[in-house]
């Protein structure tokens, strides 16, 4: 068994309530909360706090939660202790004893779940007592002796060598730490006997501690996040079938009173269509609406159109068939119930941020924008960011 704590009280002096701000649509506790549950070698996550809403939070995450008491819940209090105090009351209160305690800081919300696993197989592999993360380290550290001099840290100022001719330095990140849970119940520090080390990418190294730092992040983790739903593409795209209401559109519908109906289009997806012209992908709109606005809109963006279908699987399957198409090598992006079947028969299924919550779960990417309101250029330039 191994534990998962993230220590997060409710004081923080340099970003009030910097434990529950919102980063890309999530509180900051909520990013390392998820990479811990995702994580392979983790059992069971645990979060000690003294505050009434990181508890909150931390619950609709998935985490439990131990209450940490007044004494160690100061500017003053370590981490350790924070850390032993969850050993001790699940030891007492569920006679719980994990073989390792993972120790993850809130304030890294970079960290994945590779990172995390990573990091234990580090520890596991080279047979070690304890291990950390670390991230490559290039720069010059100085001082100020005495006497006012600046002297070198990590070099001499009279020689400065190229980054390659310098011994390779690991900097502590901060955000991982691995412990054999009953030997650091004994020695109550972070460290002892032997220590290995895990190396992240530097670019999922960050911890929050300043206001820019939310800013930085905020940056890093939309990127981040891009790269992972990129990475979720097919390998080779042939083709990518769009549903219309509910992607097109914010699947509402205008009615006059002569019975005429009209729906509202995002230019910014007419404009993105024509960047996918270079790439050998065929585009298909596939819906069960009737309505001529559909096959408008589709001549307008020289899209084929295949509209009024009562089963779109079925559809679908004839489509690919007749032009050679694998449904392995496709993309689909639907937003309701009646595209459930396609989103689970094709290479990537795609729903927008509005998506009915039933289809949710059977998408591989869930689109940071809503029907209407450039769900198709969204998918563009995932796919051209594929193809780059």
């Amino acid at each position: 068994m191994n534990l998962a704590i993230i220590p997060a009280r409710g004081g923080s002096k340099g970003v009030p309530r910097k434990n529950i701000l919102p980063i890309c649509g999530k509180p900051l506790i909520g990013w390392t909360i998820d990479a811990a549950k995702t994580a392979k070698n983790i059992n069971r996550v645990v979060v000690s706090t003294d505050d009434t809403e990181i508890a909150s939070v931390a619950e609709h995450f998935g985490a439990d939660v131990v209450w940490r008491p007044e004494e160690i819940s100061g500017d003053s209090a370590s981490s350790e202790e924070a850390l032993l105090h969850v050993l001790e009351h699940l030891d007492n209160s569920e006679d719980y004893r994990p073989e390792l305690v993972i120790f993850l800081q809130c304030t890294s919300p970079l960290t994945t779940a590779k990172d995390i696993d990573g990091t234990i197989e580090a520890m596991l592999e080279a047979q070690a007592d304890t291990a950390l993360s670390t991230t490559p380290f290039h720069y010059f550290l100085w001082k100020q002796n005495p006497q006012k001099n600046a002297v070198g840290i990590n070099h001499d100022k009279c020689i400065r060598q190229l980054r390659q001719e310098r011994e390779t330095q690991l900097l502590e990140t901060g955000a991982v730490y691995v412990m054999n849970a009953r030997k650091f119940r004994q020695t109550r520090n972070r460290f002892f006997g032997r220590t290995a080390m895990y190396v992240m990418p530097q670019e999922r190294c960050l911890e929050i501690d300043d206001p820019v730092d939310l800013k930085v992040a905020e940056v890093l983790l939309r990127d981040m996040l891009k790269r992972q739903k990129i990475d979720l593409l097919p390998e080779t795209i042939e083709a990518i079938v769009f549903d219309f209401d509910g992607v097109f559109t914010d699947n509402r519908v205008m009615v006059f009173e002569d019975g005429r109906e009209a729906v509202l289009c995002n230019r910014g997806d007419g404009m993105g269509i024509p960047l996918l012209e270079s790439k050998p992908v065929k585009l298909l709109v596939l819906s069960t609406e009737k309505n001529s606005v559909v096959a408008a809109r589709c001549k307008k963006l020289n899209i084929e159109c295949i509209n009024g279908v009562d089963n779109k699987l079925d559809e679908l399957i004839s489509w690919q068939k007749k032009n050679s198409i694998l449904l392995a090598n496709t993309i689909y992006v639907g937003n309701d119930i009646n595209d459930s079947m396609c989103l689970q028969a094709v290479g990537c299924g795609i729903v927008p941020a509005d998506a009915h919550p039933s289809v949710k779960p059977l998408a591989q990417i869930v689109l940071d924008q809503a029907g209407g309101l450039g769900v198709i250029r969204e998918v563009v330039e995932l796919v051209l960011g594929k193809r780059l």
